[in-house]
């Protein structure tokens, strides 16, 4: 097989997996009180699962009243985004038009399947199939989702609710190898457990990113080099 076979293999296989749970998104947003309009342009304009969970979340608990709340939650999930941009931007590359297109597809998914390839090239085709794949699929099973929203019930009876987390999860897993992943994974884990209760949805998971960024700055559980120096495990 060939590697850029392989590629769209690994790009496939995240793009179906990750288009699945677009219809418990759609499901949980008509039972918050949205129509399948209104769940549909979510989906098309926002395009980021982790936002759209959140909106939806706080909209559910609140209505219309916690409308401010749940639009700084998405908001504040989006952050990670602006992230994700910065080290794509060299990959992509390309005119300014290419550059705002591939704006849209930046999420998880295509950042991670593509900062995992080795080849520069491999990269692009890693972004691309999987950014455009997801954006299709998540939009057709976000409808689907609204659609036979009243037909499943509750969401939760069949599981749907817990998708994007199990998703993400997926993702993660395969990089849990080396010994400062594995630590910087478990701790964010901890401090965004811990704060939930306290903080509003969003604030949580961007507290633990500044668990890596600690890490990553001071290169916290790499080993020392020959020369006493620590050198970081894995991909800069």
């Amino acid at each position: 097989m060939s590697a850029e076979r392989e590629v769209w293999r690994e790009a496939l296989g995240v793009v179906l997996a990750t288009s699945a749970y677009g219809i418990s998104f759609g499901a949980l947003a008509v039972a918050a009180g949205l129509d399948v309009w209104q769940t549909c342009v979510l989906s098309l304009l926002m395009f980021t699962g982790g936002s759209q969970f959140a909106f939806v979340g706080v909209f559910t608990a609140g209505g219309l009243a916690a409308l401010p709340s749940a639009i700084a939650s998405a908001a504040l999930l989006g952050v990670r985004n602006v992230a994700y941009g910065m080290r794509m931007a060299p990959v992509v590359a390309g005119s300014p038009a290419r550059r705002a297109l591939a704006a849209h597809f930046t999420i998880d998914e295509s950042t991670a399947v593509a900062i995992s390839q080795g080849d520069p090239r491999l990269r692009q085709v890693g972004f691309w199939v999987t950014g455009v794949g997801i954006f299709v699929g998540w939009n057709v099973t976000t409808l689907v989702g609204a659609l036979v929203g009243d037909v499943l019930g509750d969401p939760k009876t069949w599981g749907l609710d817990a998708a994007a987390a199990a998703a993400f999860l997926a993702l993660l897993w395969p990089r849990l190898q080396r010994r400062q992943a594995v630590a910087v994974g478990v701790a964010a884990a901890v401090v965004a457990a811990a704060l939930t209760p306290f903080l509003m949805p969003g604030l949580p998971v961007l507290v633990a990113a500044l668990v890596a960024i600690a890490v990553g700055w001071f290169n916290w559980w790499s080993p020392p080099a020959p020369g006493g120096d620590a050198v970081q495990e894995g991909p800069a």
